[in-house]
């Protein structure tokens, strides 16, 4: 049976931290100087509690206010070999996007959040959808494939794809640089890596400059044999990441189905509907001055 992922294997150990002599005023600016909605508060190491840019609003008007005096002393809090599983649940039960990880002594270590918990996950399905591609390529193409993992260099890999859209580029970056490095899913052949899952990963890491790219790379037993992605391929003229187009102009098939932006014409028919909803509803049923 694999080991369970722990704590440990996904926290983030460079860990910013603030002091609970400083003032509101002070934690107020760093926080709308970084990227968190909140920090631990520690002393000499030792964790005594952790801050929130909410409870920091209730103190707006007392910016000269230490931490130590407007905080919770203490807080929920991991240890490193807790279950990913169970840290799950302490930040769903509890509505937290962070949780501080202590050592057996009570000092800070590190924290994990929701994004880590998400990744875990993210990793954690990747092996059956790496089996479900291998075998699905073995029994169309009549050859058996070797599994090995390891970085391949980016002007290695044979796209199969021929567009990739700007916004999901963007929400890859952002993974990236937040630590999802998903594995990309390739086909070893005698000219380069073929790409057959992971192109938005790809193209994304290679607009950040990276060089190289973290695979499971499917080995097969007959090089001969071409594959129809490979004919696909090469009918299209894709012969590197240099080949594929960038769309910015539409949104990617995700995000258009997660997000619904509504142009001009569409607002103001909303808002006449909803104007004339009201005027239908009863004098008497309408909200009346005490």
């Amino acid at each position: 049976m694999p080991k369970q992922p722990t704590v440990s294997d996904y926290m983030v150990t460079s860990v910013q931290s603030v002091d609970p002599d400083m003032t509101v005023r002070e934690v107020s600016k760093k926080i709308s100087g970084s990227n968190l909605h909140g920090f631990p508060v520690t002393k000499k190491g030792y964790l005594v509690g952790f801050i929130t840019a909410k409870e920091l609003l209730n103190f707006t008007d007392r910016p000269d206010e230490r931490i130590r005096d407007v905080m919770r002393m203490g807080t929920r809090c991991a240890v490193p070999e807790m279950s990913i599983d169970d840290a799950m649940r302490v930040l769903f039960r509890y509505g937290l996007r962070n949780l501080p990880v202590i050592d057996k002594h009570g000092k800070l270590v590190g924290v994990i959040s929701n994004i880590d918990v998400v990744r875990s996950h993210i990793e954690r399905s990747r092996p059956s959808k790496v089996m479900s591609v291998k075998t699905f390529l073995e029994q169309q193409n009549g050859i058996h494939l070797k599994m090995v993992t390891s970085d391949i260099p980016l002007e290695e890999v044979l796209p199969t794809q021929k567009e990739v859209f700007m916004d999901e580029l963007i929400g890859r970056q952002y993974e990236l640089k937040k630590g999802l490095n998903e594995p990309l899913i390739v086909v070893k052949r005698r000219n380069g890596y073929l790409v057959v899952d992971g192109h938005h990963r790809i193209m994304a890491a290679k607009q950040m400059g990276a060089r190289t790219f973290n695979a499971v790379i499917l080995e097969p037993d007959n090089y001969d044999v071409k594959l129809g992605l490979e004919r696909t391929a090469e009918k299209w003229g894709l012969r590197s990441l240099d080949d594929v187009k960038i769309i910015e102009g539409s949104k990617h098939p995700f995000i258009a189905m997660t997000t619904r932006m509504m142009d001009s014409d569409e607002m103001a028919k909303l808002n006449e509907r909803l104007n004339s909803s009201n005027n239908d509803i009863p004098e008497e049923k309408k909200g009346k001055k005490k």
